[in-house]
């Protein structure tokens, strides 16, 4: 069996009772970073044979889990987090699921939905983006594309990129609520609350230390206000029967068809 196991994002306290019984079982632990990985095993006092499974082997290694999995049970965990969100596992899972291998993804901690609880922000519906492209241009048109998003949005964001990242953020988006963490579940955990206007005007406010999850506010609907009884007005000086235009402005403006009725019988 192949196991993803979530591991603690700071806190090593935070790792299930399940992921190490996991780990304790297992013939190998491919892990993404073995050293950051062993620290965890120590603290348990486990003790596996590892190989690395990163970014930038994970094509390759991925046949090799394969391979290695026919006669071995293997764990699949990454530096922090859950294996294949903004972390490599995701070409491991779609491998095994063309090659029609079972696998297990065990739950656990996650920054993302740490850092969403924390924000405050609307958490019934939102979208989790990850990392967005280093590069401000490439950035800026990602942005572009996400800014009439109507739900609460996650980001993920390393400190030295953090502050031109809040920019242009804000050039595009405009002013909206944004909620920053760091050091999530560590002893220096941090959340800082306020506009995207603010921090970019006072950005000394964030500490730049940890890794950064950016929660935003969706882009709120624009309310218009429809003057109902001149619409109906228009309409029926045009020619249309009340009743045709009772309909006709309840579909084209979305509003109830009673709300138009109701006016109608003062036209």
């Amino acid at each position: 069996m192949i196991y993803f196991c979530p591991t603690p994002i700071g806190n090593l306290k935070d790792v299930t009772k399940r992921t190490l019984e996991v780990l304790e079982s297992v013939d190998i632990i491919a892990a993404e970073d073995t050293r950051i990985t062993l620290k965890l095993l120590n603290n348990y006092d486990i003790k596996k044979k590892m190989i690395s499974y990163h970014k930038f082997n994970e094509k390759e290694q991925s046949e090799r889990i394969i391979e290695l999995s026919y006669e071995n049970d293997i764990a699949i965990v990454t530096d922090a987090g859950l294996p294949g969100i903004s972390d490599p596992g995701e070409v491991l899972a779609k491998r095994l699921i063309e090659e029609d291998i079972e696998f297990q993804v065990l739950p656990g901690p996650n920054a993302a939905l740490t850092a969403l609880v924390l924000s405050g922000l609307d958490t019934e519906h939102f979208m989790f983006y990850g990392f967005l492209d280093s590069k401000s241009s490439h950035r800026k048109k990602e942005l572009t594309g996400l800014k009439d998003f109507p739900f609460t949005t996650i980001f993920y964001e390393a400190p030295h990129r953090l502050e031109s990242t809040l920019k242009d953020i804000y050039e595009v988006y405009g002013n909206r609520r944004v909620s920053i963490s760091r050091e999530l579940t560590k002893m220096y955990e941090e959340t800082k609350r306020d506009t995207l206007e603010f921090f970019v005007n006072n950005f000394e406010a964030i500490k730049l230390k940890g890794e950064f999850v950016i929660v935003i506010e969706g882009k709120e609907e624009e309310v218009v206000e429809v003057d109902i009884e001149k619409l109906l007005k228009e309409k029926i000086e045009s020619g249309v029967k009340k009743s045709q235009a009772v309909k006709e402005i309840s579909k084209e403006y979305n509003i109830p068809k009673n709300d138009v009725y109701k006016v109608s019988l003062e036209v």
